[in-house]
């Protein structure tokens, strides 16, 4: 077991397997958003077993109103920052709005992202159309984590940032694009903002582990944005969000904080859920 005590030694790195195998022994995936080398590397030494670096910095480190205006260059840029700050920590990096339009154009983003930005692992957003995208890279032996529920590239078609797979037909189709993204190969599966009960579904129907953000407490991992679990995003907190950094003194201590909730399961609890 990783120890964050001073001075303790650094468990061996985890890769792309080691999250099935912790979804097999029941262990839970700590993960959390970063954008740079500092921040990176306290994650990596308070135990983050899996860093996103998130197109959510275009809301939190640009000021955007949405995912929308990032980049491929910026999303390389603020990688391979990352990807610096990292020793044990698996790296994970959003594919931003459009760049997995078809499959070639998602094989060049995710080269770029995997080459130069240092990234284990791509995420992209949906099902449909996107799951030639996944296929088309999993067969080219690049590691993808899918991303189902509120899906925040959509926000324009979704209307705002709302809870999905409320009603009968919507979970149903959210349980079959689960399923689908995992046949066409995604080594992961990001839920967001689904009700506890569907996520806990999923996650029990699908091989590959699960990290939820606002979808419950059984889901195989946990995510939250760095920003967030430091109670420094300005506006209205959302739902599945709790401010760590409150009372713990440190930066860091907020993150051991949060990983060892994660993994005794304390966090999130039904307060911090959709029904």
């Amino acid at each position: 077991m990783y120890s964050a005590e001073p001075g303790a030694p650094i468990a061996a790195p985890l890769n792309v397997p080691s999250f099935r195998k912790m979804k097999a022994q029941a262990q839970r995936i700590v993960c959390l958003t970063a954008y740079d080398a500092s921040f990176a590397a306290v994650m990596d030494a308070a135990g983050v077993d899996l860093v996103l670096v998130g197109d959510s910095l275009g809301m939190v480190v640009q000021g955007h109103s949405s995912t929308l205006p990032v980049t491929v260059d910026q999303m390389v840029y603020h990688s391979a920052a990352v990807a610096r700050g990292l020793r044990r920590a698996v790296l994970m990096t959003d594919m931003p709005y459009q760049s997995y339009a078809s499959p070639q154009r998602a094989l060049e983003a995710a080269a770029r992202l995997q080459a130069e930005g240092g990234a284990a692992l791509v995420k992209l957003e949906g099902a449909g159309h996107v799951l030639d995208s996944i296929e088309y890279l999993s067969a080219r032996d690049i590691p993808v984590c899918a991303h189902l529920g509120l899906t925040p590239q959509s926000v324009l078609k979704l209307g705002g940032y709302r809870v999905q797979g409320r009603d009968a037909e919507a979970a149903l189709r959210l349980r079959e694009d689960a399923r689908r993204v995992a046949e066409a190969g995604a080594e992961m599966l990001v839920l967001e903002c689904v009700p506890a009960a569907l996520a806990a579904e999923i996650t029990a129907d699908i091989a590959i582990p699960t990290i939820g953000i606002g979808a419950g407490l059984q889901c195989d991992g946990q995510v939250l944005v760095m920003h967030d679990l430091l109670g420094v995003t300005p506006g209205r907190r959302p739902r599945f969000v709790k401010d760590f950094l409150a009372g713990a003194g440190t930066v860091e201590a907020a993150f051991v904080a949060y990983a060892e909730a994660v993994r005794k399961g304390s966090f999130p609890t039904q307060e911090h859920s959709f029904q």
